[in-house]
């Protein structure tokens, strides 16, 4: 079996931050570190080359197929960042509309700035996905 390409490195998240993204989006990213950091209790590292996690879980799917990932982190994607995340129960569902200007895919959150976005829902929409997380891979 394959092994995955998303694993912790020692790679520098400032010197990923500084080679990818506009003054913006460092900004940005700045303020995203902190609000990751304050839910997850853990210290940002690289994951691969362009995802800054937190925190980390193993998991194991039904195909026998099992690996670590990180509970939530980001990365910069030409003109958006994006903020890995579930958010699929009923409770989550309910705060995305309440989020601003954002895209949902099925674990990405897909947004412009920062700016656009209640950072007081976001932080909530974390949270619940790191417990949704931790709730099925304890």
């Amino acid at each position: 079996m394959a092994e995955s390409k998303t694993q912790p490195t020692g790679a520098s998240v400032a010197e990923y931050i500084a080679s990818r993204a506009s003054e913006e989006q460092a900004q940005d990213c700045a303020r995203l570190t902190a609000l990751l950091k304050k839910v997850t209790k853990h210290e940002p590292r690289m994951w691969g080359p362009s995802i800054v996690g937190f925190g980390s879980y193993r998991y194991k799917y039904e195909s026998g197929r099992e690996g670590e990932s990180c509970l939530t982190g980001f990365a910069i994607r030409k003109s958006e960042l994006v903020v890995y995340l579930v958010a699929e129960s009923k409770e989550q569902v309910s705060l995305l509309p309440k989020l601003g200007k954002h895209k949902m895919g099925k674990a990405c959150l897909y947004f412009k700035r920062l700016g656009d976005l209640d950072t007081t829902v976001l932080e909530k929409l974390v949270a619940g996905s790191v417990a949704e997380i931790r709730r099925r891979h304890p």
